[in-house]
């Protein structure tokens, strides 16, 4: 195709009639083509026509179209339909007039931030100020590029939360203080001026990188203020070095030099390190096989740069020796006293295990540095010798462990089985046992999904991590046994459906089988025939039931409470759940409503487990049946991140009715979450999301106390708490009936 052709199709593409469209059009396509992929190029127009035609002025998407490739240049074009978001958040939500200085900002703001990580994190922390101060933002934006050079972006959300508390009650000095024209405003921001900034010393940092090691890696700087509950660690992988973007003076080493030293013990590891099966150690062996590695890598470059000695010995950690509390496990102490012990030989420690084991190790090094299993030999070993019970108590000591110049390790292990995602923790190295294409295919189930939370007003992005799989199997028939048990129930429900069945019909034309003739067609066919030509031989029509339009999504609660039997009853909870989804899938079938069954359990926001039991196009048979037959429970209830999944596969289907039951036995939780207000906060966030798609979420309760706390999570006249358990199986295939009538 040419590129006049290419010129008037990608034109046609962004709506927008200003008449300087096309004196820029054609130079800011060859720039956009020259930084975007395709799908990239497809974005930008999108999200420029979006931008021109809010009814704020074209001249917001003359903006989108000229700005937007800078911004990509130094992020990725990921983030171009999240821009477009926001500019329409901002639209909608009384700051129209910050959507020009924000776009037009947008590309310096990118490049001092320098990852897209971080301008991700800085265009949440812009939608959020907009929701609590939409007037103020424009001065604020103004502002943006010249707060940027002299903050990190945790300084300048600081800043920036001062000023909102400050002034919550006087609204209108807001614009003062975020136009830099008051004394606290020059307060605070002096208050937040501290560090090294990446972004200050990026170019001297790579300067550093080719001179000293010869190499050049591509550096992706993060913020450590939005993460506050697990701060993230620096981290070397395929796309290069992840390191803080603002680093404090500590212990008397300098920012700049805190990161060289960073630095050099990452590309140490690039250099010099072989990854391991991590799949051949258990949890405790890995923690020191990582302190062996580590001071292995770090004896080789203090051979080649003897001042590495100065500034690591100055930043790493001195813990004394039983200081660990009895009631705590000690093994992270004892990891970073043998990590200290092995590098300095001034070190104060007099355990004769930890002193063999660093006889042995120096001597390894002195026979052979370069020699990738000692750190397994060493580490195994040395584990066998200091093995305690104490190891597993729940509270771990952790004074005086943390060793700030090094990376949280990843890049040390490779895994059996392929990853999910392509950033994900082990995505460096080929698995141990690659999977097929089809193998891969069917496993690609992984989705991040973010989560409220309630005390910071906020969501945290990406949070937490749900991972889907496919219910296993047992025998189906457990459940035609579940359903013979209930005749006058299933004769009840059947009379129900009867009743429920679309009595409307549409005519279907032009088919081969029909239950009668079309006369038309058969006239024409006729015709044809007479003529010679050859006749259509589709000349009759039928009928196909019409007048319900809803998808329904059942999802269940697995956690381990399901396990519990309750009194009265001689079967668990799970077998009654059995029962009834099985009476319910049944009934839905004999309806024909699009119908699909999912069960969701918990180990922490990283592992929530998402499993389908049947799918919308699924039909209810012995497949389905012998999942249902294999359910089991266990684990914890993260029920936000769960809705958020079911309802991204719901919110697809064309329905005009949307329905998400949900059946649980208790209040959400989960073993990483402290405060119950919590996870409580995120599912009622959740169920906002999915009515704000038109998703209408029911939730069914078994636990008895639910009162307290299902109405405002759910909202009023949306659950039904069904305090008898053994009623379930005939109370569920009611209520689905009464919600969908």
């Amino acid at each position: 195709m040419s590129t006049i052709a290419n010129l008037e199709i990608y034109r046609a593409r962004f709506h927008c009639h200003h008449p300087r469209v096309d004196e820029i059009f054609e130079t800011c396509l060859t720039e956009a083509q020259s930084i975007l992929s395709e799908a990239g190029v497809e974005a930008w127009l999108d999200g420029a026509s979006l931008a021109g035609n809010l009814g704020r002025g074209t001249e917001l998407g003359l903006i989108f179209l000229e700005e937007i490739p800078a911004v990509v240049a130094v992020s990725d074009e990921s983030l171009i339909p999240e821009i477009s978001r926001l500019t329409v958040f901002l639209s909608r939500n009384g700051a129209p007039k910050a959507i020009a200085p924000f776009l037009n900002l947008l590309p310096a703001c990118a490049r001092r931030l320098g990852s897209a990580e971080l301008l991700s994190e800085y265009l949440a922390l812009i939608r959020r100020f907009c929701r609590q101060s939409p007037e103020a933002l424009p001065t604020l934006l103004n502002q943006a590029e010249y707060l940027l050079g002299q903050l990190s972006l945790g300084g300048l959300k600081n800043w920036i939360d001062y000023g909102l508390r400050a002034y919550r009650d006087q609204a209108h000095r807001m614009g003062d203080y975020f136009g830099l024209q008051t004394a606290d405003s020059l307060a605070a921001l002096q208050r937040e001026r501290h560090g090294t900034l990446f972004a200050d010393h990026e170019r001297r940092l790579d300067l550093y990188l080719k001179a000293f090691w010869e190499v050049e890696e591509l550096f992706h700087p993060y913020s450590l203020a939005f993460d506050l509950t697990r701060r993230p660690l620096p981290f070397l992988d395929q796309h290069g070095l992840h390191v803080p973007d603002v680093y404090d003076d500590m212990n008397g080493v300098r920012g700049i030099d805190r990161y060289r030293a960073l630095i050099s013990h990452m590309i140490g590891h690039r250099l010099h390190t072989r990854p391991f099966i991590a799949d051949n150690f258990n949890r405790y062996q890995q923690l020191f096989i990582e302190v062996f590695e580590d001071s292995r890598v770090e004896c080789l470059l203090m051979r080649q740069f003897p001042g590495l000695r100065r500034v690591w010995m100055a930043l790493h950690p001195i813990p004394k020796e039983g200081d660990c509390p009895a009631d705590h496990s000690p093994i992270r102490h004892l990891a970073a006293q043998l990590s200290r012990a092995l590098l300095d030989p001034d070190h104060p420690y007099t355990d004769p295990r930890l002193l063999d084991i660093v006889a042995q190790f120096h001597a390894r090094i002195e026979h052979d540095p370069y020699d990738t299993t000692l750190a397994t030999d060493l580490g195994v070993s040395y584990l066998v010798k200091v093995h305690d019970a104490t190891f597993r108590y729940p509270k771990v000591f952790f004074t005086d462990t943390e060793i700030g110049y090094r990376d949280d390790n990843r890049y040390l292990w490779i895994f059996l089985e392929d990853t999910d995602e392509e950033d994900d923790f082990h995505s460096d190295h080929a698995a141990a046992n690659p999977l097929n294409d089809e193998q891969h295919r069917q496993n690609l189930l992984a989705r991040h999904h973010h989560e409220w939370d309630y005390q910071a007003q906020h969501f945290r992005p990406d949070w937490a991590t749900v991972y889907e799989s496919q219910a296993p199997s047992g025998q189906a028939a457990v459940i035609d046994e579940l359903l013979a048990k209930n005749p006058l129930l299933a004769k009840r429900l059947k009379r129900i459906v009867d009743l429920l069945k679309p009595q409307q019909s549409v005519r279907i034309r032009y088919q081969e089988n029909g239950s009668e003739l079309d006369l038309d067609v058969a006239i024409r066919a006729r015709v044809d025939y007479q003529s010679g030509t050859t006749p259509d031989p589709r000349i009759y029509f039928s009928h196909r039931p019409d007048g319900r339009d809803i998808s329904v999504m059942l999802l269940l609660d697995l956690s381990e409470s399901i396990k519990e039997t309750p009194k009265g009853y001689d079967g668990s909870i799970l077998q009654l759940s059995q029962e009834a989804v099985s009476l319910l899938a049944w009934a839905v079938d004999a309806l024909g409503d699009p119908f699909a069954i999912a069960g969701f359990s918990s180990n922490t926001r990283h592992e929530v487990h998402y499993q389908h039991f049947k799918g919308f196009a699924e039909p209810w048979g012995e497949e389905v049946k012998s999942r249902l037959a294999g359910m089991q429970g266990g684990l914890s209830t993260r029920m936000g991140a769960a809705i958020r999944h079911a309802g991204h596969y719901l919110a697809k289907r064309n329905s005009e009715k949307k329905l998400l039951l949900v059946l649980t036995d208790g209040e959400p939780s989960d073993i990483d979450v402290e405060d119950p207000a919590y996870l409580l906060a995120d599912t009622r966030k959740a169920v906002e999301e999915m009515a704000g798609v038109g998703i209408h979420t029911y939730c069914i309760s078994l636990d008895p106390y639910a009162d307290d706390y299902v109405a405002e999570t759910f909202g009023a006249n949306h659950y039904t708490i069904i305090d008898r358990i053994d009623r379930l199986p005939e109370r569920l295939p009611q209520l689905f009936m009464a919600l969908t009538k």
